[in-house]
C-alpha cells in the first residue's frame, strides 16, 4: 500500500487500500495464446525493412539467412518484429482460435477508478533464437508487475509490466516482450 497521502480522508485511504489489493491480484494473470494473422512471410518482412530501413541480407537472402540457421531456401525476420506477428486488426478483430480476451486484464479496473490516461514507458526484448519465414508465431502475455502509486510529472498513477512470451509452431521460445505502461490520472483530475 502506498503511503498515505495527508490530503486523503481515512474513507479515500481505505478506498486505496481495497484498490491497490485488487491490482495486485492480476500480478500473475495470463492471457493467450495470442495468434498470427499470417506466416511469417516475405512481403511483411520488406515492408517493414523498407519502412524502417534496415537492409541487413539476412532478411531478403536466403543464402545469408542460412548462415543464422534458417532453412534452405528461407530468409530470417528481424527479431524486433516479433510481436507484429500477433497483434490484433485496428478494430481489435483477432485471427480465429485467438484468446480474445484483453491482454492487460487490469485496465478495465483502472478506468473504472478514473486512471483513463495511458503512456508507453519502456520495451525491452530478448531474443532467443531467429524467427524464420514459413514460422507461425503466438504470443502469451502475463501481468508481471503492478506498481504501488506513484506521482509522476504526467499524474498519479500505476506502472504495471507485461511479460509477452513468443513461440513458434514448434512451441519453441523465440524471445520474450517486457512491455511497461503507467495507467495515470494527469494532475487536473488526480485526486
Amino acid at each position: 500500500m502506498t503511503k498515505p497521502n495527508t490530503d486523503l480522508t481515512d474513507d479515500e485511504i481505505e478506498e486505496l487500500k481495497v484498490f491497490e489489493e485488487q491490482l495486485q491480484s492480476f500480478v500473475g494473470a495470463e492471457a493467450g495464446p495470442f495468434l498470427s494473422w499470417d506466416r511469417v512471410n516475405r512481403a511483411m518482412i520488406r515492408h517493414w525493412c523498407e519502412a524502417m530501413g534496415d537492409a541487413n541480407p539476412a532478411y531478403y537472402d536466403a543464402d545469408v539467412a542460412a548462415q543464422l540457421g534458417a532453412p534452405a531456401g528461407k530468409v530470417v525476420a528481424p527479431p524486433t518484429m516479433m510481436q507484429a506477428w500477433t497483434m490484433t486488426g485496428f478494430a481489435g478483430q483477432h485471427p480465429p482460435g485467438s484468446d480474445t480476451r484483453e491482454s492487460m486484464p487490469v485496465f478495465p479496473l483502472f478506468d473504472q477508478q478514473g486512471y483513463l490516461a495511458v503512456v508507453a514507458t519502456n520495451c525491452e526484448q530478448e531474443y532467443l533464437q531467429a524467427i524464420c519465414e514459413g514460422d507461425d508465431i503466438n504470443g502469451r502475455s502475463t501481468i508481471e508487475s503492478v506498481s504501488s502509486r506513484k506521482t509522476t510529472g504526467l499524474g498519479v498513477g500505476y506502472f504495471v509490466t507485461q511479460l509477452t512470451e513468443f513461440r513458434n509452431q514448434r512451441d519453441e521460445v523465440v524471445g520474450n516482450m517486457r512491455f511497461r505502461i503507467l495507467k495515470y490520472k494527469p494532475h487536473s483530475t488526480a485526486s
